[in-house]
């Protein structure tokens, strides 16, 4: 298996999407990936993992690789 897609963890996850907003705000960020404020803000408190095709509308809006907003080699586990 590839070390990148080992696994997902929703709190990593959250805690990647709240320092890639930024300084924008969650209803700003939603607006652009027209997602509700709310969908967002579950994702960055890590109650929920986004769909597929949320993921790659997310990389592609921050500019970054699905694989390292979401998945981990195991290495960041608390």
């Amino acid at each position: 298996m590839n070390k990148y897609f080992e696994e997902m963890d929703a709190t990593i996850i959250g805690k990647r999407l709240r320092e890639l907003r930024g300084e924008k705000s969650v209803a700003e960020t939603a607006k652009a990936l027209d997602l509700s404020p709310s969908a967002w803000s579950m994702y960055e408190n890590g109650e929920r993992i986004p769909r597929d095709n949320i993921k790659l509308r997310i990389a592609e809006y921050f500019h970054r690789p699905i694989h390292l907003i979401f998945f981990t080699d195991g290495t960041h586990r608390s």
